[in-house]
Protein backbone atom coordinates (compact mmCIF):
# COMPACT_ATOMS: atom_id res chain seq x y z
CA UNK A 1 0.00 0.00 0.00
CA UNK A 2 1.41 3.39 -0.93
CA UNK A 3 1.60 6.50 1.21
CA UNK A 4 -1.22 8.09 -0.85
CA UNK A 5 -3.48 5.14 -0.04
CA UNK A 6 -2.71 5.56 3.66
CA UNK A 7 -3.62 9.25 3.47
CA UNK A 8 -6.91 8.34 1.80
CA UNK A 9 -7.71 5.74 4.48
CA UNK A 10 -6.89 8.26 7.21
CA UNK A 11 -9.10 10.89 5.63
CA UNK A 12 -11.94 8.38 5.26
CA UNK A 13 -11.56 7.44 8.94
CA UNK A 14 -11.73 11.07 10.04
CA UNK A 15 -14.81 11.70 7.92
CA UNK A 16 -16.44 8.57 9.31
CA UNK A 17 -15.67 9.57 12.90
CA UNK A 18 -17.28 12.96 12.40
CA UNK A 19 -20.66 11.27 11.91
CA UNK A 20 -20.47 8.90 14.90
CA UNK A 21 -23.12 10.63 16.95
CA UNK A 22 -26.07 8.88 15.32
CA UNK A 23 -24.52 5.42 14.98
CA UNK A 24 -25.53 2.24 16.74
CA UNK A 25 -22.96 0.63 19.07
CA UNK A 26 -22.15 -1.96 16.40
CA UNK A 27 -21.58 0.72 13.79
CA UNK A 28 -19.36 2.67 16.21
CA UNK A 29 -17.29 -0.47 16.74
CA UNK A 30 -16.82 -0.93 12.99
CA UNK A 31 -15.75 2.70 12.61
CA UNK A 32 -13.38 2.34 15.57
CA UNK A 33 -11.79 -0.82 14.17
CA UNK A 34 -11.35 0.76 10.73
CA UNK A 35 -9.97 4.07 11.98
CA UNK A 36 -7.68 2.38 14.49
CA UNK A 37 -6.27 -0.02 11.92
CA UNK A 38 -5.70 2.87 9.51
CA UNK A 39 -3.90 4.86 12.19
CA UNK A 40 -1.71 1.85 12.98
CA UNK A 41 -0.84 1.36 9.32
CA UNK A 42 -0.07 5.04 8.83
CA UNK A 43 2.21 5.00 11.85
CA UNK A 44 4.00 1.87 10.64
CA UNK A 45 4.44 3.39 7.19
CA UNK A 46 5.84 6.60 8.67
CA UNK A 47 8.38 4.54 10.61
CA UNK A 48 9.30 2.48 7.51
CA UNK A 49 8.31 -0.73 9.29
CA UNK A 50 8.48 -4.09 7.58
CA UNK A 51 5.33 -6.08 6.74
CA UNK A 52 5.27 -7.95 10.06
CA UNK A 53 5.30 -4.73 12.07
CA UNK A 54 2.66 -3.20 9.79
CA UNK A 55 0.37 -6.12 10.58
CA UNK A 56 1.04 -5.78 14.32
CA UNK A 57 0.45 -2.01 14.15
CA UNK A 58 -2.83 -2.49 12.30
CA UNK A 59 -4.07 -5.08 14.81
CA UNK A 60 -3.06 -2.93 17.78
CA UNK A 61 -4.71 0.11 16.21
CA UNK A 62 -7.89 -1.86 15.55
CA UNK A 63 -7.98 -3.01 19.18
CA UNK A 64 -7.46 0.54 20.47
CA UNK A 65 -10.07 1.89 18.06
CA UNK A 66 -12.58 -0.69 19.28
CA UNK A 67 -12.04 0.34 22.90
CA UNK A 68 -12.44 4.02 22.07
CA UNK A 69 -15.58 3.38 20.04
CA UNK A 70 -17.16 1.25 22.76
CA UNK A 71 -16.18 3.81 25.39
CA UNK A 72 -17.94 6.51 23.35
CA UNK A 73 -21.02 4.32 23.03
CA UNK A 74 -21.35 3.61 26.77
CA UNK A 75 -19.87 6.89 28.07
CA UNK A 76 -17.92 4.87 30.65
CA UNK A 77 -14.22 5.32 31.28
CA UNK A 78 -11.73 2.95 32.87
CA UNK A 79 -9.76 4.28 35.84
CA UNK A 80 -6.68 2.74 37.45
CA UNK A 81 -6.79 2.21 41.19
CA UNK A 82 -2.99 2.19 41.43
CA UNK A 83 -2.73 -1.42 42.55
CA UNK A 84 -3.00 -2.89 39.06
CA UNK A 85 -6.80 -3.11 39.03
CA UNK A 86 -9.28 -0.91 37.22
CA UNK A 87 -12.86 0.19 37.65
CA UNK A 88 -15.35 1.83 35.28
CA UNK A 89 -17.36 4.93 35.97
CA UNK A 90 -19.10 7.59 33.89
CA UNK A 91 -16.66 9.74 31.95
CA UNK A 92 -16.26 13.35 33.14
Amino acid sequence: MTYMNFKFVALAGIVALSGCENLTPEQRTIVGVTAGAAAGLITAEALNADNNWRLIAALAGAAAGTLVAQNSATNNCAYARGDGTYYTAPCP
